[in-house]
């Protein structure tokens, strides 16, 4: 599969910030280029040298104690097209959240975006609200918030993921084909399944008598590590980017030592993107916090001060390659 342009637009953004000598050595690291090519350069042999040493460190296992504590350091980006996702991040709780419109139902003269905004509202407002030092149930979150936008009679569909980070667990809820993918020492470590009834048409849900249940959602999780890095994302990213851009992405971002915010910064959404290539993604890193106890020093207000929650709405979609919605 061929990595999209705004893909390849980043990547390019990426080579650009950097001086001749590294992208050599990068090159020569990623296998594109022959050993020989650092030859009589004492600047490629200087950044080769510098970007073996940072691998090294990025694939070496923690050695932390095992009860150490995490915390996310995120951020958010989007290609828009028909405004009809939405999408938050809340530090402070180690939630990261992503709702994607159905595109269909443009074609019943429905605003596609209604439930998926909805849903994102509800959701924040249950995760903002939370205990302190209590871990976010990912599941409770997605059927509350579920619960609030159906009440209110919100039309449209949305399929949804709530992923949250307590101590050194990942947890996970999602219904339909928004998912996530986590990444250790730049290898995918796992990668979530996407539920559809059939080609394009995946679990979504919608108030009424849907037949997608909150109860349907998958739910899981798994043990991180620090300098993991989890991407949170629509069907827009991860029908349109193999696996291995994915890593290959994630890969030249850790080896450069980019922070989630810088590749934020990067330009994603110029030019504007094809119908097929509109997506809402999350990037999140898992960092240990020093000195840090869970349930007493993320109750503090230097705390909550340190690390603002986040609320975004952001324009993500499909266009009408979505035609599908239960009823």
């Amino acid at each position: 599969m061929e990595s999209p342009p705004q893909v390849r637009k980043v990547m390019d953004q990426i080579h650009g910030r950097l001086p001749e000598a590294m992208l050599i050595a990068l090159s020569i690291h990623s296998g594109t280029l022959p050993a020989s090519a650092a030859a009589g350069r004492e600047d490629v042999a200087c950044s080769l040298r510098q970007l073996q040493s940072r691998a090294r460190l990025i694939a070496t296992p923690t050695t932390t104690a095992p009860r150490a504590p995490l915390r996310l350091i995120s951020s958010s980006c989007y290609v828009p097209q028909h405004d009809e996702d939405s999408h938050f991040c809340h530090d402070v709780f180690g939630v990261v959240a992503v709702a994607d419109g159905v595109g269909g139902c443009r074609a019943q003269g429905v605003d596609a975006a209604a439930f998926s905004r909805g849903l994102m509202e509800n959701a924040f407002s249950e995760v903002a609200t939370s205990e302190l030092g209590k871990p976010v149930c990912p599941y409770e979150i997605l059927e509350r918030a579920y619960r609030r936008t159906a009440a209110s009679g919100t039309p449209a569909a949305s399929t949804a993921v709530v992923v949250s980070l307590a101590g050194r667990v990942l947890r996970w809820a999602y219904i339909g084909d928004s998912g996530f993918a986590v990444f250790r020492g730049g290898k995918m470590l796992r990668r979530f399944q996407p539920q559809q009834w059939y080609f394009n048409c995946p679990f979504q849900l919608c108030a009424g008598n849907g037949v997608t249940k909150v109860g349907d959602a998958a739910v899981g999780e798994m043990a991180v590590e620090d300098g993991d890095v989890l991407v949170v994302a629509s069907d827009g990213l991860f029908d349109n980017v193999s696996d291995s851009a994915l890593e290959s992405l994630v890969r030249s971002t850790m080896l450069l030592g980019f922070t989630p915010e810088e590749v934020q910064d990067l330009d994603w959404a110029k030019p504007a993107a094809p119908a097929d290539m509109a997506f809402d993604t999350v990037g999140v890193k898992v960092e240990l916090t020093k000195n840090f106890e869970i349930g007493v020093s993320n109750k503090t207000a230097e705390f909550v001060k340190m690390i603002p929650p986040r609320k975004v709405h952001s324009p993500v979609k499909f266009t009408d390659k979505f035609k599908c919605l239960i009823q």
